[in-house]
């Protein structure tokens, strides 16, 4: 049987993990096992966390629509459920919330400017 010479595929691999783990901290960017463990624990954990922060901001686009139209008698649910459509608006919620952001600034500074 001849000889299999296999000394790059697992260099590869293990310098491709090793890569992945640049910046952790001790054994983790620098022993292979450790630092495989260390990527695909990462790794799962940006997936996650990527999905966590666009909820994150789905909450505070919410927060703040819900504090500008307060200011016209409304609030959130009535603005979205009858406000938006009826104007045959489609539109994505972060421009409704630069929108409320922009209305909450004007009327603020109205009203500073009436006392």
């Amino acid at each position: 049987m001849t000889r299999v010479k296999r000394g790059n595929v697992a260099r590869k691999r293990r310098k491709k993990v090793l890569k992945l783990t640049e910046g952790f901290r001790g054994a983790s960017s620098t022993l292979f096992r450790t630092a495989n463990q260390h990527a695909i624990k990462a790794l799962s954990n940006a997936s996650r966390d990527r999905q966590h922060r666009k909820r994150e901001f789905r909450a505070l686009w919410i927060t703040r629509i819900n504090g500008a139209v307060r200011n016209y008698g409304l609030n959130y649910n009535v603005f979205i459920a009858f406000g938006v459509p009826r104007r045959g608006a489609n539109v994505i919620m972060l421009q409704i919330t630069i929108v409320g952001y922009v209305l909450d600034v004007q009327v603020a500074r109205v009203h500073d400017v009436r006392e």
